[in-house]
């Protein structure tokens, strides 16, 4: 239970900051990039290091990074095709979705393994 309150506290300063982050940088689109995903990691990294150790938390940060180049992959693939072909975003999203998997399953089995 303490380790949910100290998550809840840490996680909500931590996207107060990033979302003041957000908030100053243009364009405003930035602002709910930084007011989540960094937040909720830290958070999580820090309870990780404090509970398990800092060599489980190295392997937590670079599982984290590898989803975040499949996202960003993932992403560009979305985009690309949202940009030049009239398809609606739900289908392209799922049919997507295995190219986030296959290059978060790849770098899994490459890198972190």
């Amino acid at each position: 239970m303490i380790q949910i309150l100290i998550r809840f506290l840490v996680g909500g300063v931590m996207v107060s900051i990033f979302a003041l982050i957000g908030d100053v940088l243009k364009p405003k689109s930035f602002a709910g990039l930084f007011g989540a995903a960094p937040s909720v990691a830290l958070a999580t990294l820090g309870l990780t290091v404090a509970t398990k150790g800092a060599p489980y938390a190295a392997v937590e940060a670079r599982s984290m990074i590898a989803g975040a180049i499949a996202f960003f992959i993932f992403a560009s693939v979305a985009s690309w095709i949202l940009m030049r072909y009239p398809f609606r975003a739900l289908w392209v999203t799922l049919g997507a979705m295995p190219v986030w998997f296959a290059v978060a399953f790849g770098l899994w089995s490459v890198a972190l393994k």
